[in-house]
């Protein structure tokens, strides 16, 4: 007698308008090239979509938002419940008057872009900031001078329940690399703030951003700055004085360019790069008496 197949979790799922995925390798779709697969992904079409998946959905189901997968690790075990990626549907962005509204899915860069093509100044730096809108709400994301919080007017979310929400900066708590937003919250779009310049200056000032950054960081498979400035330190500053630069775990390694930066040599493990991550901690913390704390999220289980 042949045995009955196990029914997978996604056949127990609401049968949304957007796309359900099976066992979807998630590795290649982050920076850092590497990690198992999501149970379900999930690309909702539009908002409504959404909100009407999450209602649905059973309230103990393990839910995760990913991004365009950078300053993220998915462990190699993959992650377990539905993986959310805002993709098509999500990626608008338009020019009202001096605010710029973006879809979640949005990368940082193109909004930056966009606004130089209407000379407006204020975002451009957006264009050092390795993600999409939605990735910048739970960290407060911010580069080069400037951060969301100092050009945000209000953002969209969706919580776990399904409601649809319209919130401030206040309301959302944000600070350095920090927001009291409810960790289940998805957001979907955010308006920003910007100011007539002049398109010339705009440029130079994001040309000068991507010159910075091709001068200091690695454009190797990374996953973005690891950890966060501890007050009053510079994160690279303790991990260089703690004798970790050009460290290796595996295939693993801290940048020799810059020491914030974790990178792939082309056969790292998830596992690889995060014990990597966690005895650079240590030895931080050997030396300067300072826990640097994570700022790339690590998801999912391990092996």
């Amino acid at each position: 007698m042949a045995l009955q197949a196990r029914p997978h979790l996604i056949d127990r799922l609401p049968k949304p308008r957007g796309r359900l995925t099976a066992d979807a390798p998630l590795g290649q779709q982050t920076w850092f090239a590497t990690g198992g697969p999501a149970e379900v992904l999930f690309r909702p079409a539009d908002v409504e979509d959404l909100a009407a998946f999450l209602g649905a959905l059973p309230a103990d189901m393990p839910v995760t938002v990913l991004g365009v997968g950078s300053n993220v690790i998915v462990r190699d075990g993959g992650i377990r419940g539905v993986v959310i990626r805002l993709l098509r549907g999500f990626t608008g962005i338009s020019v009202e008057g001096y605010e710029v509204v973006a879809g979640a899915g949005a990368p940082d860069l193109n909004v930056a872009l966009t606004a130089r093509e209407h000379s407006l100044a204020g975002l451009e730096f957006l264009s050092g900031i390795p993600g999409t809108v939605g990735g910048a709400f739970p960290t407060n994301a911010g580069a080069y001078g400037g951060e969301l919080a100092e050009v945000l007017i209000s953002a969209q979310a969706v919580d776990r329940a399904g409601r649809i929400f319209t919130v401030t900066p206040k309301e959302l708590g944000l600070s350095y690399r920090h927001s009291d937003a409810p960790a289940d919250w998805i957001f979907t779009s955010a308006r920003l703030r910007a100011a007539p310049g002049d398109q010339l200056a705009i440029t130079r000032r994001i040309n000068e951003i991507d010159g910075a950054r091709a001068d200091s960081q690695p454009r190797s498979r990374t996953g973005g700055s690891t950890f966060a400035n501890p007050p009053g330190h510079k994160a690279w500053e303790l991990i260089d004085a703690a004798g970790c630069r050009g460290l290796k775990v595996g295939g693993a390694q801290v940048s020799e360019k810059h020491t914030n930066f974790l990178i792939n040599t082309g056969a790292a493990t998830a596992s690889d790069i995060e014990k990597l991550g966690e005895e650079v901690r240590r030895r931080v913390f050997d030396k300067s008496g300072v826990r640097l704390e994570w700022e790339i999220r690590r998801l999912g289980e391990f092996q």
